[in-house]
């Protein structure tokens, strides 16, 4: 944006140099070639004046010594011509030059002539200045002038150059003033776009100067840190509203579970305890919503702190602490990945905990004989986790809902589960720069997958600095279904 700025602004300043300078070239190369042309008028007037003896048969008497001395003093031609167009009379250099025909008639005819009007760097030729020799108001004949443009030339080529000089130096303090202009006014702006991104990448305390620039950027500075401050304010209200509410549920929550469990030694009809058993199973489902809850306020609240962990070993950790889960609903969990470590940098807690929403989608949905497989790679300068699975699958309208508060597919309404776990786990890896993607398998079921960046690379001499060149992942068990 500078640099258009500092465009325009030298774009103006060029044609205002234009407009001015110009019309100022031309009054100059006009001024030089009339002060010539006049100063030749006034000497072939003198010579004119001393013609009338050469021309009237009776010698040249001093008009030939005179055009010899104005000859060698300024090598300028001059020649005196009767009538006839006959020389009487011409100094050692003269030479006839284009336009002295000319020149000739209109002197012949009663009237000095002179051209051109003006003499450009580019013109070639000569100045021709003619005067009449008069006698009594009888044309007798003239005098013929002829002056080299290369001096004049010279004179209107250094004016030009002096301007173009001028001009340039001009341009030169336009420049250096508009990149000062331009910094000062666009330094806000500058400041607030920067701001905005640490804003957005998490840090919301960041706030812009608002003591630079002009006044309007001034106000608009000022007007952003009130905006940034009010929803700041807004979503630390909101959050500590969340872990609050769920905070506070949970007693009254826990102290209806006991009372409604306290009911089910009196209850003797069969409907009744099947009612109550559903009972049961409602306040539990609420106190998975409440712990979500607090989960997500809390991973909203990360001030982004990173931390740099062994994926591998989560992954096989996770895995260990799902394989009872899975072999009580007849699900085969495995994990591939290399003996090698796949480190990570990212907040904490935000690769077992996504692995954990992916891992329990994977086991609840594949059903029984399903299998579940979480792969884990180095690749794209990070490592790569995918879980995939047996399960129904997703359409790819609910693909999309998928990450979605609260949001259940049409046909897991029923399944255990609060619809906060995919939320969880994509609020902490975008905390984390990383990507949480799902895909449809290749026969059946989805792909869910996870990538985080690599930390920093640190000059070492050990196993642990080796090549990260990226590890194909293995060929897919099956597809995933996550919810």
């Amino acid at each position: 944006m500078r640099r258009r700025l500092v465009i325009s602004y030298l774009l103006l300043m060029v044609l205002v140099l234009i407009a001015l300078e110009t019309p100022l070239a031309a009054t100059l190369a006009s001024r030089e070639t009339e002060r010539v042309r006049a100063d030749r008028l006034a000497d072939a007037t003198r010579f004119a004046s001393l013609a009338g003896p050469a021309l009237r048969g009776g010698g040249a008497g001093p008009l030939e010594g005179e055009l010899r001395s104005y000859d060698e003093l300024y090598a300028i031609g001059a020649a005196v011509v009767d009538r006839d167009r006959h020389t009487v009379v011409a100094s050692p250099g003269w030479r006839a030059a284009v336009g002295t025909g000319t020149a000739l008639d209109v002197a012949l005819s009663g009237q000095q002539s002179s051209g051109p009007e003006s003499v450009w760097p580019w013109t070639a030729g000569a100045v021709v200045v003619a005067v009449p020799i008069n006698d009594g108001g009888e044309v007798l004949g003239a005098v013929v002038i002829v002056t080299p443009v290369g001096p004049i030339r010279s004179s209107v080529t250094a004016w030009w150059v002096l301007l173009a000089l001028a001009g340039l130096l001009a341009v030169l303090a336009c420049v250096l003033t508009a990149f000062g202009l331009a910094g000062w006014v666009l330094r806000p702006v500058t400041e607030l776009d920067a701001v905005t991104h640490e804003i957005a990448e998490g840090d919301r305390g960041a706030r812009v100067l608002h003591r630079l620039g002009p006044p309007e950027l001034r106000r608009l500075a000022a007007s952003f840190n009130h905006m940034a401050d009010v929803v700041s304010d807004v979503m630390d209200r909101q959050r500590a509203f969340v872990a609050h509410a769920s905070h506070q549920l949970r007693n009254p929550l826990t102290a209806l579970r006991l009372r409604v469990e306290e009911l089910g030694p009196s209850l003797t009809d069969p409907d009744g305890r099947s009612e109550h058993r559903l009972a049961l199973e409602e306040t539990d489902r609420l106190a998975l919503v409440l712990d979500a809850l607090l989960t997500l306020a809390r991973a909203e609240r990360e001030e982004n702190e990173r931390i740099t962990v062994d994926a591998a070993a989560v992954a096989a950790s996770r895995v260990a602490a799902w394989a009872p889960l899975a072999r009580h609903r007849s699900v085969a969990l495995r994990l591939s990945t290399t003996d090698a470590p796949a480190y990570a940098r990212t907040v904490p807690t935000a690769v077992d905990q996504a692995l954990d929403a992916l891992i329990d989608n994977a086991v609840k949905f594949s059903g029984a004989g399903g299998a579940v497989t979480v792969v884990v790679a180095r690749r794209d300068d990070g490592v790569a986790l995918e879980v995939r699975d047996t399960g129904p699958g997703m359409t790819e309208s609910q693909l999309g809902q998928a990450t979605e508060r609260f949001w259940r597919a049409p046909d897991a309404q029923n399944v255990d589960g609060a619809g906060l776990g995919l939320t969880i786990a994509a609020v902490l890896v975008d905390a984390s720069d990383g990507r949480l993607t799902m895909r449809p398998g290749e026969q059946r079921g989805l792909v869910a997958g996870l990538w985080f960046p690599s930390p920093p690379p640190v000059p070492a001499t050990g196993p642990a600095a080796g090549d990260p060149a990226s590890d194909p992942l293995p060929a897919p068990a099956g597809p995933a279904s996550v919810r």
